[in-house]
């Protein structure tokens, strides 16, 4: 019998994983590589968009299937595997963090004048108050979707505005002048690298809405938030892409700012300010989520008091960044960094798909298998050809 589905929460799941990849770091990199890249980054998202796609119904599936935490489906495969994974996830998602909270922080300077430091510590009090809410797993979805649609909203209206070259901009997306192995590493970690792309799957986990009868809603959820990640990045491109096309330079002290204000003015300049703020409150929420359900089940303690560790990361994320600040630099090496996660942590969801032991009588699509691995092998590669540019460079 078919279960029904919650499509409250299938919607939530895939704007939790959709806001926690459209955080401060993955505007601060839509803007340097459009500067870098000019139209060309349009074959860079497009390569990003079928790596990311490919990826998230890999793991989604194979996580709804196992019904189990990807971090104890790792430790079936091999044993500690799982530990390892955790470890990887929990880092780059801490690290994620102090941008993200940088980020909500920079937004409340440039909206009300305070200084950033005051605004992370407003945006973490925030951000711990809907995991302090007794129904939190509704705000969190509630809260994921109201700033998903703002974001998209307000970079829909700046590309308006900055009157972008779609044409050439079409044409780049299947006949580039450029390439950077470096760009597409760090989208495609930027959108589901890390933790994010385990996000929305853990929050379906979470609310109980797996099992191999509800996997056609579960790739619709897979693809909602591809596809929302996408539709702001191709907004945020193409804003970008008219303001660099008449020859202006972005601050390099904050590329994003500078392509609404550009654009638009001061304006233009306090959008951003609602932009960054959404893209940072709701990727802490998303970050702190994920990071902690990758360690949650490894101790009864550890799930007792879930929600005094989650608030304990935002605090200590909070905390680092008031100490050492926020470059844009570690915005993106984060974002490439998680990109060499992806392959290892997918990689290890592949294998998992053909042990019975873990998904039972479950037979994974062979061109998904096909298509995943290909991912694997590709950002593996990527990664080798940035660290080798990275070591030379």
């Amino acid at each position: 019998m078919k279960k029904k589905y919650n499509w409250s929460v299938l919607l939530g799941a895939a704007f939790l994983m959709a806001s926690s990849a459209i955080g401060p770091g993955f505007l601060t990199q839509t803007a340097v590589f459009t500067e870098q890249l000019g139209a060309s980054f349009a074959f860079v998202i497009l390569i990003s968009i079928i790596l990311d796609a490919i990826a998230q119904l890999n793991v989604w599936r194979i996580i709804a299937v196992a019904d189990q935490p990807a971090q104890e489906i790792a430790n079936k495969v091999f044993p500690g595997l799982g530990y390892f994974i955790s470890f990887l996830v929990f880092l780059g998602g801490l690290a994620f963090n102090i941008g993200n909270i940088a980020g909500a922080g920079l937004g409340l300077n440039v909206l009300f004048g305070i200084s950033v430091g005051q605004g992370a510590v407003i945006s973490a009090i925030l951000a711990i108050g809907i995991f302090i809410y007794k129904e939190a797993g509704k705000a969190m979805d509630t809260f994921a979707k109201t700033m998903g649609l703002l974001k998209i909203a307000l970079a829909l209206f700046i590309a308006y505005i900055s009157e972008p070259p779609l044409a050439e901009a079409a044409l780049r997306a299947v006949n580039p002048t450029q390439f950077s192995f470096t760009a597409v590493l760090t989208v495609v970690g930027g959108t589901v690298g890390g933790y994010i792309t385990f996000s929305g799957a853990h929050r379906l986990l979470d609310a109980r809405q797996t099992g191999i009868e509800n996997l056609s809603a579960v790739n619709k959820g897979a693809l909602s938030a591809i596809g929302l990640a996408s539709i702001m990045r191709l907004l945020l491109f193409i804003a970008a892409l008219g303001v660099v096309s008449t020859g202006a330079k972005l601050d390099p002290a904050n590329p994003a700012a500078s392509v609404f204000q550009l654009a638009s003015g001061q304006f233009g300049y306090k959008v951003f300010g609602v932009v960054i703020w959404a893209a940072g409150i709701s990727s802490v929420v998303g970050s702190a989520y994920t990071s902690i359900s990758f360690i949650k089940s490894f101790h009864p303690m550890i799930f007792k008091f879930q929600k005094a560790i989650i608030i304990t990361f935002i605090s200590t994320s909070c905390l680092i960044f008031l100490i050492i600040g926020r470059p844009v630099k570690v915005l993106l090496t984060v974002g490439a960094l998680n990109g060499l996660i992806l392959p290892i942590a997918l990689g290890i969801m592949l294998v998992a798909a053909y042990k019975t032991k873990i998904i039972a009588n479950y037979r994974q699509p062979l061109w998904l298998t096909i298509a995943g691995a290909t991912v694997v092998i590709t950002m593996i590669w990527m990664g080798y050809g940035t660290i080798a540019q990275m070591l030379t460079g």
